[in-house]
């Protein structure tokens, strides 16, 4: 599993190329757009400075970007690599294209691993002889800093591919977690699916702002949250654990989404919304912004890595 491929060098791609180079792995890039490519190298460096700035890679920049060359074809990119990540187009037709093509030009060894985060692997991998060796591997934007990354096989996915892939994933510093059957939207979509219909629909009902809403998950679930998931919160909060809590709280809890629908957003709500925004971030600010999350989440991840050694 050392010679990784990635197709489409967009942000997805550029962060994975990051993410297996830091880790030691020569990379191989690739996107049909020849303006993406150009910028790629460019690109991976301001972001790897970043990282070092952070103290979240050893190496220099320059070190790590050398193990990352770009192809001129897409068969060219894949057809010495062990791992492919795909990154192109969210459109069901694109991924059937693109894996057509790289299911003829891979090696019979190599797996084909796709960033989709809508698109379950059997519906652009049916069909293909080496069908048994595709799956999905959605990560989070970006995945050279938010390192989970979900493996959502297809029913005729070869168990070996989605072992060799949750090693591969390991080994590099992502945290994998397996989707055991496919589901729309795989597991971190519907848990965001769930606060964001809810998050829209108390907004809708006015009973928060905008800004309201989003400090009760930055100041409040979110902090819990940056280091425990719902389970673990929760059986910490009461004395005798899951149980004790579902005791409490399970009917309290239930009863207050009962009878809840979420309507579609409209587009009188989403301009509400757009407009409590950009109160708080005029538009021309969002790249600014874009790169203080980003910094804001490499000093979390040193936080949380520096905790993990002390305990």
């Amino acid at each position: 599993m050392d010679r990784i491929a990635i197709v489409g060098a967009g942000l997805i791609g550029r962060a994975w190329a990051i993410v297996f180079a830091r880790a030691g792995h020569p990379v191989m890039m690739y996107d049909a757009d020849a303006s993406a490519i150009a910028n790629a190298q460019r690109l991976t460096q301001e972001a790897l400075r970043e990282l070092r700035e952070t103290g979240l890679i050893a190496e220099t920049p320059e070190v790590v970007g050398k193990r990352i060359v770009t192809a001129a074809t897409l068969a060219e990119c894949v057809r010495d690599a062990d791992y492919v990540q795909e990154n192109t187009a969210e459109r069901l037709e694109v991924k059937r294209e693109v894996y057509a093509q790289m299911d003829a030009a891979a090696g019979p060894h190599c797996i084909l691993a796709s960033s989709t985060s809508t698109i379950q692997t059997s519906r652009f991998a049916e069909g293909l002889a080496g069908k048994h060796r595709c799956l999905v591997a959605h990560p989070v934007n970006p995945p050279h800093v938010v390192p989970v990354v979900e493996i959502s096989p297809a029913p005729f996915t070869a168990p070996e591919v989605v072992e060799r892939t949750w090693a591969l994933q390991a080994k590099v510093g992502q945290v994998p977690v397996t989707v055991k059957h496919e589901v729309e939207g795989f597991i971190l979509n519907r848990l965001q699916a769930a606060l964001l219909n809810e998050a829209w629909r108390l907004v809708k009902e006015d009973v928060c702002t905008v800004e309201d809403l989003d400090k009760c998950i930055k100041d409040g679930l979110g902090l819990r949250w940056a280091f425990m998931g719902p389970f673990e919160t929760i059986d910490l909060n009461a004395p005798g654990g899951i149980p004790d809590y579902a005791a409490r709280y399970g009917a309290k809890l239930h009863g207050m989404m009962q009878g809840v629908h979420n309507e579609p957003w409209d587009d009188a709500l989403i301009a509400r919304i757009e407009a409590a925004r950009r109160k708080v971030m005029p538009q021309a600010q969002h790249a600014v912004r874009e790169a203080w999350r980003d910094r804001r989440l490499m000093a979390l991840i040193a936080h949380k890595r520096a905790m993990a050694a002390q305990e």
